[in-house]
């Protein structure tokens, strides 16, 4: 579910504190003050930018994003997502 792309996204995302979100399937990254709204209630919040940007810092590899995209497509299957 989440990707090596969605990783991407989210580092590069100019969104003020931008988050990745799993909703109906979807995986998105949208600013975190979008998540009280009516299109995102329910929504899983996976990772914020900041904090993946302390895990993996501002320019990481690409083994390093493939990585943090495996770690974080398994913790929401775990989860349910």
């Amino acid at each position: 579910m989440i990707s090596a792309e969605d990783v991407r996204a989210l580092l590069r995302s100019e969104e003020k504190d931008a988050v990745l979100v799993v909703i109906e399937g979807r995986v998105e990254v949208i600013g975190a003050g979008r998540l009280a709204s009516a299109d995102y209630r329910g929504a899983l919040e996976v990772v914020s930018r900041d904090d993946l940007v302390k895990r993996i810092g501002e320019t990481p590899s690409d083994h390093e994003i493939d990585e943090q995209a495996a770690q974080l497509d398994t913790a929401v299957s775990e989860l349910g997502g």
